[in-house]
């Protein structure tokens, strides 16, 4: 069965975004760019929020940029690619290789478990996520924590009563000091 991911930047203190709507702390260095690639490597179809949607709209033509190097290339060339659904009450169209859902995250995750593929089903966006984990369908967190507090602003975790046990199944350090966290749901 195919793995549900929810792989986001965080700061130290547990935020995606600052309490003034800002993430310009997690922009990615060169080595975390590339873990980002390694990641998508692995996803048959990528699950997101509205917000998110629109930050990644950038990727849908990024191949016209002159300054990008061939990393953010071949990312943008499997971002391009990659089958997405948004998850939105304000949307009415989207561009590129994506849809919007027609149903429940649950629902669409059972069609999509059902589908033929091997790569992950990924969840973008802390509010989608929330939704997700609370109906227990996450299988793998991705975390690459940075050593920033921003002091409040949009939770990696939902604050929900329910416990959930993990196993760690890797850690790395990266060179500008960020930590990539991978646990797995035990089940």
């Amino acid at each position: 069965m195919r793995s549900v991911t929810y792989s986001m930047s965080v700061s130290l203190d547990g935020y995606i975004v600052g309490p003034d709507g800002r993430f310009d702390w997690s922009a990615p260095t060169e080595e975390v760019f590339r873990l980002a690639l390694e990641e998508v490597r692995g996803v048959d179809v990528h699950l997101m929020g509205r917000r998110l949607y629109e930050t990644m709209l950038f990727w849908e033509t990024a191949e016209q940029e002159q300054t990008l190097d061939d990393a953010e290339l071949e990312f943008a060339a499997i971002w391009k690619a990659m089958p997405k659904v948004v998850f939105s009450t304000t949307l009415s169209t989207v561009e590129g290789n994506t849809r919007l859902a027609s149903g429940s995250p649950a629902e669409e995750i059972e069609r999509l478990r059902a589908e033929p593929g091997d790569g992950d089903i990924a969840i973008g966006g802390a509010t989608l996520a929330a939704e997700v984990a609370a109906a227990g369908l996450i299988d793998e967190y991705l975390v690459r924590v940075h050593p920033v507090l921003v002091g409040g602003g949009t939770p990696f975790f939902a604050h929900q009563e329910r416990r959930v046990d993990l196993e760690l199944v890797e850690t790395r350090t990266l060179s500008d000091k960020v930590a990539f966290l991978h646990y797995r749901v035990v089940r």
